[in-house]
């Protein structure tokens, strides 16, 4: 139980912070409108990744069956977890510019995050299977998961708008390349799991 809230700590904290559209628009919007413009943009993933979870789960359902493709999905989401840790590993500075319309925070993040293709990759590749796996032991693990991933998620993109909206200074600090390091490694640790599942799918039962 507690490797499948720390699990959905480490991926949630990672999406939070990595370099997205919704990380954008948290600093664009604290930047332009203030902090909780930003906050309202961070809340984005609340609203929208209900119907996202529901349909990466009733897909993997289907496929249950189907253990190399199950396998190749597993696989995949490693894939997935090495691109976000080289995109963590990579990032220097930061630092988009407001355009100074007016706030309309909370809708931006929803179409944001809806036409972002991460979201479903990322609930199809790694966080289905993952709460998939968690089932055969109840309920509590994959809701742990969850929690876990949202509390950070949500979490660190409002802690980056209070900051930012304290500051408006400069962005991309040492601080902040050193922390999205951190959490390349760790994604990158993730991604090993999630091949060795996989492969571990390929085997005959």
């Amino acid at each position: 139980m507690i490797d499948l809230l720390t699990t959905g700590l480490i991926l949630g904290f990672s999406a939070g912070l990595s370099p997205g559209p919704i990380l954008t628009l948290v600093i664009t919007e604290t930047l332009t409108h203030g902090a909780k413009s930003g906050i309202k943009v961070a809340l984005a993933p609340i609203v929208t990744d209900a119907p996202i979870i529901a349909f990466a789960l009733l897909l993997l359902a289907k496929l249950s069956g189907f253990r190399s493709i199950l396998g190749c999905i597993s696989i995949t989401g490693g894939f997935f977890l090495l691109f976000m840790a080289y995109e963590s590993m990579r990032v220097k500075n930061f630092a988009p510019v407001g355009n100074g319309e007016r706030p309309r925070s909370l809708l931006k993040g929803v179409f944001a995050n809806l036409l972002n293709p991460n979201p479903y990759l990322f609930w199809i590749s790694v966080g289905g299977p993952i709460m998939i796996k968690a089932m055969r032991g109840g309920a509590m693990g994959p809701l742990l998961f969850v929690v876990g991933f949202y509390l950070c998620l949500v979490g660190s993109s409002i802690s980056l708008a209070l900051l930012v909206g304290r500051s408006r200074g400069s962005l991309g600090t040492k601080g902040y390349k050193y922390a999205l390091r951190l959490l390349g490694v760790a994604l990158a640790g993730l991604a090993l799991v999630l091949f060795r599942d996989g492969f571990k799918l390929f085997a005959v039962p």
